[in-house]
């Protein structure tokens, strides 16, 4: 059954009010999804026909732009950028493309770039979706890795953010259930309708044995989230200081898996990547591999065992010794 267990949705309406305060109904706001992918996938079949403007980050996970694609849609790119703390710059979108456009996409806290989102700032898109009469999709699987004591907010801690938008969500970073696909659409009634009727056509829902894990997680001890943020963080000062040491920008994140560093200058995100894979033999991400804006970045991740990252660095730290002789 697509809709998920009754119980599933029940939990994950409680999970919501304890986490984030946020009242849910569980029979017309809340959809489980067979992973959040499949959902973010999905929610532009719903909105965007041909000649529709998807408003998508960039840098940003490439299904905001190939959901829209394949929808039949374009997607309009939004810039994010160090200067504005990589929050996409509402105001200087075109009126003309804001008319056209029907969803609007955000990511906080953010892959690929590690920056976070405030309460005024989901207000202000809020306020901006409402002006142009589109909606919101916002996709927070990293709301629960965090870092010095920070709690990232979700969209829903605003009062009319039901009207216009709907969260994304998953068990993949908060349980490391990764590859158990299983995570959730929660808020506007009508867009969680919309999204259950497409998905009814192409699939028959999440297997029962998952839901009921994912209810557990949920709903037992969660010990489990402070100890691997405590794992992540300790991950995430070691490379920091690294990356630093080494010459290049790094700053630490307060949430999220990944770290975003400015390259040195004389090279390319791809230049640098290929550079640390044949002199260092360390395999980063190029920015690029993001979206255009990515350029000048690149992306490491802290989902690698201590035994690994600290081989890498001691990788970094010789090449950089090496090329400074």
């Amino acid at each position: 059954e697509t809709a998920g267990l009754p119980e599933l949705c029940q939990a994950i309406a409680q999970w919501y009010n304890r986490r984030f305060g946020v009242s849910l109904d569980p029979n017309k706001e809340v959809l489980p999804l067979i992973g959040s992918k499949e959902g973010v996938g999905h929610i532009s079949f719903c909105f965007i026909d041909p000649g529709n403007i998807a408003l998508v980050p960039d840098p940003g996970y490439p299904v905001y732009s190939m959901s829209t694609l394949l929808a039949g849609g374009e997607p309009y790119l939004l810039p994010l950028t160090e200067e504005n703390d990589f929050l996409p710059d509402l105001e200087a979108i075109p009126d003309k493309i804001a008319g056209k456009a029907k969803l609007l996409w955000l990511n906080y806290p953010n892959n690929p770039t590690g920056a976070v989102a405030d309460i005024a700032f989901f207000q202000k898109a809020i306020h901006f979706a409402k002006k142009h009469n589109l909606a919101i999709c916002h996709d927070a699987p990293y709301t629960e890795v965090a870092f010095d004591g920070y709690q990232p907010p979700s969209l829903l801690q605003v009062p009319e953010a039901k009207e216009v938008g709907v969260e994304f969500h998953s068990w993949s970073k908060t349980y490391n259930m990764t590859g158990w696909r299983i995570g959730m659409a929660v808020g506007n009634a009508k867009m969680i309708d919309a999204l259950f009727r497409f998905k009814s056509n192409l699939d028959s829902g999440i297997p029962q044995a998952i839901q009921q894990a994912a209810i557990q997680a949920l709903n037992g001890p969660q010990d489990c989230v402070a100890e691997h943020n405590a794992i992540y963080q300790r991950r995430r000062d070691k490379l920091v200081k690294a990356l630093n040491d080494i010459g290049l920008r790094a700053r630490a994140p307060k949430a999220s898996f990944y770290i975003w560093p400015r390259i040195p200058d004389g090279y390319t995100s791809i230049s640098f990547t290929a550079e640390l894979l044949d002199k260092a033999n360390v395999a980063v991400t190029p920015g690029t591999g993001y979206g255009s804006a990515g350029e000048g970045y690149i992306r490491l991740s802290l989902t690698l065992p201590e035994s690994r990252l600290d081989e890498g660095i001691s990788r970094l730290l010789k090449w950089h010794r090496d090329k400074a002789r």
